[in-house]
């Protein structure tokens, strides 16, 4: 899916550019308005992301320019300024949504997904608030996971990363999109933080009926669904 992203800062661009790309985004990242709007003009890009405060031109004008010059593909606006009076300009120069940061990786993704549908008609349905996977059981609500009845006592975030891998059971996730999901986009990259909540799930569902997390070397982990099919 060809999307176009127009983010000056380069550690937000580069974090925002793998995450989509491991999610099979193919991404066209530029800094500059000038760039955002001859790429944008192509007409190639299914969906196209705009940060407002860029160097040269804005992107809001650069979506006003986009909507004049007959661009039809949705465009959202990633901006620091979620101010009423910003969102509105953003909306009336032609945007169909806005997300403030900082964001949750999964929110972008969810609202790129709801854009995209809603350009073939259909409309997004609501979030699940439970998740059960074998003897597994996830409360969103209450923010408790149970095993066969008994609670796994997990923090907030354990439970924000295995309630990832449970609504996408045998799908891998990288660590990009599990450090967003849990710790937002302006986690550093860089950090170990994902491993370690990794070893205390894998310490946590260390039991017969609990389904496994599996790595997937060079890629990330996935919640293995089949923990108790025979070999």
């Amino acid at each position: 899916m060809p999307l176009l992203l127009l983010e000056d800062e380069a550690r937000i661009a580069s974090f925002v550019t793998r995450g989509l790309a491991a999610e099979g985004y193919d991404v066209t990242c530029v800094a500059t308005g000038a760039e955002a709007l001859a790429a944008g003009l192509s007409g190639e890009h299914a969906v196209i992301v705009l940060d407002v405060m860029v160097p040269d031109i804005s992107g809001m004008e650069v979506c006003e320019r986009l909507r004049a010059g007959g661009v039809s593909a949705p465009i959202l606006m990633l901006t620091a300024r979620d101010a009423d009076e910003d969102i509105v300009e953003g909306l009336e120069r032609g945007a169909d949504d806005y997300l403030a940061k900082p964001f949750a990786f999964d929110v972008l993704l969810a609202r790129l997904s709801a854009l995209l549908r809603r350009g073939n008609g259909t409309v997004p349905g609501q979030p699940a608030e439970s998740a059960v996977i074998g003897a597994l059981t996830l409360d969103r609500g209450r923010r408790q996971a149970r095993l066969n009845d008994n609670d796994l006592g997990l923090t907030r975030l354990e439970f924000d990363v295995l309630w990832l891998f449970v609504t996408n059971p045998d799908r891998v996730h990288s660590r990009e999109r599990i450090l967003s999901h849990a710790w937002g986009a302006d986690a550093d990259p860089l950090t170990n933080v994902v491993d370690v909540y990794m070893a205390r799930l894998r310490k946590k569902l260390a039991q017969p009926d609990a389904p496994k997390l599996v790595t997937v070397r060079g890629v990330g982990y996935r919640l293995d669904a089949g923990y108790d099919r025979e070999p």
